[in-house]
């Protein structure tokens, strides 16, 4: 129901987030039965491209899951999210995920944000462009952590032309009546009567600064 929303709402091309469950990214039969399906639905109603990681349980790419999912996704392009961030080796992660036919890798540079992985985000580009001549700086969009603060930095320090952020602000709700004993999530969850939202002002103040160093 989102995904069909927002591509009548906007005209830029949308990726899809194919993640069945929070947590790490060792995922069972149960749970690729489910990445799938997402998949296959994803494609049904409008999706540009689609999004997802996996990992075997000693860090590294889940080269079999992966080409299955990968082969599910065709023709449409495909990113593998942060589950980079989490591997034992990047550089030898990124030579398998250019191998399988990734267009593009989101990551913090295994580090808690994109400013503080700057360094290992620069090495992967230096890395992968000799080895494919075809990726450009688009292939390692930064995120994580990403402001109007640090984008400048962050954008010229890693060479990159895309970059990921929420450019979110908390909304509170419009809630009149207020249960201040019952919350829907875990103890140290959001507020429930908060609403994390996408801020259009961010939006518009990231894109300027992107603007002007592109």
């Amino acid at each position: 129901g989102l995904l069909q929303v927002v591509k009548q709402c906007v005209r830029v091309p949308v990726f899809v987030m194919i993640r069945p469950r929070g947590g790490d990214f060792l995922y069972s039969d149960r749970e690729v039965e489910v990445m799938k399906a997402d998949i296959r639905l994803a494609k049904l109603h409008g999706a540009d491209g689609l999004v997802f990681g996996a990992l075997t349980e000693d860090g590294r790419i889940d080269t079999e899951l992966c080409t299955a999912l990968l082969a599910v996704c065709r023709p449409l392009p495909v990113t593998f999210h942060r589950a980079f961030d989490m591997v034992h080796d990047p550089l030898v992660a990124l030579e398998t995920l250019i191998s399988l036919g990734f267009e593009r890798v989101l990551t913090s540079g295994c580090d808690s944000s994109a400013l503080e992985g700057l360094s290992l985000i620069k090495r992967l580009a230096e890395q992968v462009m000799p080895s494919a001549l075809w990726v450009t700086s688009g292939f390692f969009p930064p995120g994580g952590g990403i402001t109007e603060r640090n984008l400048q930095r962050i954008l010229e320090g890693s060479t990159a032309s895309e970059f990921h952020c929420s450019a979110r602000s908390a909304r509170d709700s419009g809630m009149k009546f207020r249960n201040p004993n019952v919350a829907m999530g875990a103890s140290f969850s959001a507020p429930e009567y908060s609403i994390k939202v996408a801020d259009v002002a961010k939006v518009r103040t990231l894109n300027a600064i992107a603007k002007n160093i592109l």
